[in-house]
C-alpha cells in the first residue's frame, strides 16, 4: 500500500514538470519599449484601427536591432571583411547552398540514425548523429597550451 502511494506521488510530481524545454525567461525576447507620451487632447486621437502600426513604437524591429548594436537594413559587406569574403568565394558561390546542405544533412543523419527505433526518447537525433564530429573544447585548449600557443582562459564548467 505504501509503495502504491509513493508511486502515485511520484507520478503526480512528474506531471508538474515543465515540458516546454524552457529554462527561464529569454532575455533577448524582451525589447524595451519607448516611454508613453500623452497627446495634447485625448479627443483628437484617431479611432483604433486593428492591424495598423503602433503609434508609441513605430518600428520595434529596428529599435531592437539598434539596441543590440546592429541595423535591419543590409549595409552590405563591411570594408574590413571584403578581403575575407573575396577569399572565401574565390571558387564561386552556389546560390542554392542552403538547400543542398539541408539535403546532405538529412542524408547524413538518416545514415547515422538507422537504429532510431531502438532509441528511447525519440525526437531529433542531431547531437547523437554528429557526436563523432564534435570537438572537445577542453582537450583542444590543453593541446594548444602544450604546443606553446597563447590561448585565452576557458570559461568555467
Amino acid at each position: 500500500m505504501r509503495g502504491m502511494i509513493l508511486g502515485l506521488m511520484a507520478v503526480g510530481l512528474a506531471a508538474c514538470a515543465a515540458t516546454d524545454g524552457s529554462e527561464g525567461p529569454d532575455e533577448f525576447g524582451v525589447v524595451p519599449s519607448l516611454p508613453l507620451e500623452f497627446p495634447e487632447s485625448f479627443a483628437e486621437l484617431p479611432p483604433p484601427a486593428p492591424g495598423t502600426a503602433n503609434r508609441a513604437d513605430l518600428d520595434p524591429g529596428a529599435d531592437a536591432a539598434e539596441a543590440l548594436g546592429g541595423a535591419l537594413s543590409d549595409p552590405g559587406i563591411p570594408a574590413g571583411d571584403s578581403g575575407l569574403v573575396s577569399f572565401a568565394s574565390r571558387f564561386g558561390v552556389d546560390p542554392d547552398i542552403r538547400r543542398e546542405l539541408f539535403r546532405s544533412d538529412e542524408l547524413f543523419r538518416a545514415r547515422r540514425g538507422r537504429l532510431r527505433l531502438l532509441s528511447f526518447g525519440g525526437g531529433d537525433r542531431y547531437f547523437s548523429a554528429y557526436a563523432r564530429e564534435t570537438l572537445d573544447a577542453r582537450a583542444e585548449l590543453a593541446r594548444f597550451r602544450a604546443a606553446g600557443v597563447r590561448v585565452p582562459t576557458a570559461p568555467p564548467d
